[in-house]
């Protein structure tokens, strides 16, 4: 692993950077990333983070192989100026972890070459301390979900690390401690858990609400879960399409529902890394179960990587969806902490789950197609609305969206404040089909909405209600 990883680096030094999270696995040995950007180190304000991580479970190593051979083809496909890897590349700043669980993977390889290349179906999967990495993140669904019964509380952000360290009734282990650090530590968008043993994109909440062991438990999110599952499903050649089921019984035929499953209906996993990224970062992170077989010979890996390459690609494609900006003072000085809070004006729901803006102001804000209401919330200054229209195309990347924010003790002018986006939208749409035949101020109404421009729209109705 390690020499792939230092081959990459050596082949596209440019792009790339090695370095190893802040604590060493049980035995001691380090859970090594590779970065892949066009500044490595660096935190560039306005473009997205994402990670990719396998071999949680050390004996499910279909994802560790195929993060070494993505990231060989990142390398190589830049340097062959592919103009989409170079997109990719150019504004995403990427994290690789082949391996989160390498003491694993040395005991699951080391019992199948004594078994004569027979893999087992449980040795390696916990760490050395014989600890489930996937049940060892505090159980923030706990929080949350007494959040959700009594009506109030944060729906974001739930716990400070410093307060999971010191208790002692988490047990975290050295592997979980350093990927916990690693979340806090840099401002990740999007990410995927790779996992082997079912073929299936899982989606939060995992734990469920009432404690049952199956039950569909939808985060405020679901939605754009949905989504994001779909899209690496969808582009795998065989997750989405009615294939034979890992599950024997039948029990489990995700083929048969568009290889997505939400993963307190398939089984409930409290203390999972997935449901942690989502209520402790801006993080949104998708469970990726890649095949029946958890330790294939090396024969088949050619397989699963055709299975995966381009699933691979689409799924971070992804981080480009939605909206992003930056959150500013008046003099144009960043405000970190600013809550970023989003109605769907098509449900008319407010989705329960708000991000925050990070220490350069930036914010990244998934979201599916559609009409919303946005709304920041910072204590000390007074609340910004505006209106958006998002039509995802990665390509294009997140519809900008950018605040500044008046300190409360300052008078606003509410006059160009977008504060009720359905009722400026309904007024638009009443002027374009009314009595009205000024083609001209009809033709300029239409491209403000066609582009977004809110402040010219609501100026637009002003002048319009003043003829």
């Amino acid at each position: 692993m390690q020499a792939v990883i230092n081959d990459v680096h050596k082949k596209c030094p440019e792009i790339t950077r090695i370095y190893n999270l802040d604590h060493q696995s049980v035995q001691g040995r380090n859970l090594t990333v590779l970065e892949i950007t066009d500044n490595p180190g660096t935190h560039e304000p306005g473009e997205p983070e994402f990670k990719y991580v396998g071999n949680m479970h050390g004996n499910e190593v279909v994802g560790r192989e195929i993060l070494l051979a993505f990231m060989e083809e990142l390398c190589r496909r830049y340097n062959e100026e592919d103009d989409k890897i170079r997109y990719l590349i150019d504004n995403t700043r990427i994290h690789i972890l082949p391996s989160m669980n390498p003491d694993g993977w040395e005991m699951a390889n080391n019992k199948m070459q004594s078994n004569g290349g027979v893999s087992d179906w449980l040795s390696g999967r916990s760490n050395a301390n014989n600890i489930d990495l996937n049940r060892n993140f505090p159980n923030l669904n706990k929080i949350m979900y007494d959040h959700e019964a009594k009506g109030k509380g944060k729906n974001n952000h739930l716990q400070k690390v410093t307060l999971a360290m010191k208790d002692p009734n988490f047990n975290l282990q050295p592997e979980t401690i350093a990927v916990i650090h690693w979340i806090i530590q840099n401002p990740f968008v999007l990410s995927a858990n790779l996992h082997g043993g079912d073929l299936v994109a899982n989606y939060p909440y995992d734990a469920t609400r009432s404690g049952k062991p199956q039950e569909y438990t939808a985060s405020p999110d679901d939605a754009t879960f949905k989504s994001l599952a779909a899209s690496y499903a969808d582009a795998h050649t065989v997750m989405a399409t009615d294939h034979k089921p890992c599950d024997m019984s039948g029990d489990d035929n995700f083929g048969k529902q568009g290889g997505i499953t939400n993963g307190g209906a398939w089984y409930s996993v409290p203390g999972g890394m997935q449901d942690y990224n989502y209520l402790e970062s801006n993080c949104f992170e998708i469970t990726l179960e890649l095949g029946c077989d958890k330790f294939p010979p090396a024969s088949k890996l050619p397989d699963f990587w055709n299975q995966n390459k381009q699933a691979l690609l689409n799924f971070l494609l992804q981080v480009h969806t939605g909206i992003k900006g930056f959150t500013k003072s008046t003099s144009g000085k960043s405000i970190k902490e600013v809550e970023i809070k989003v109605t769907n004006l098509t449900s008319g729901e407010y989705i329960q789950h708000d991000v925050l803006s990070d220490d350069d102001g930036d914010y990244y804000r998934l979201l599916t197609d559609g009409y919303y209401q946005v709304t920041t919330n910072k204590t000390g200054y007074h609340p910004v609305t505006k209106c958006v229209v998002v039509s995802n195309n990665p390509f294009q990347g997140a519809q900008r969206l950018d605040f500044t924010l008046i300190p409360s003790d300052k008078k606003v002018d509410r006059s160009a404040d977008e504060t009720n986006c359905e009722e400026i939208k309904t007024r638009a749409e009443q002027a374009i089909n009314g009595d009205e035949t000024d083609e001209e101020m009809m033709a300029e109404l239409k491209e403000q909405l066609k582009t977004n421009d809110w402040p010219g729209l609501i100026q637009f109705l002003y002048d319009y209600q003043q003829k």
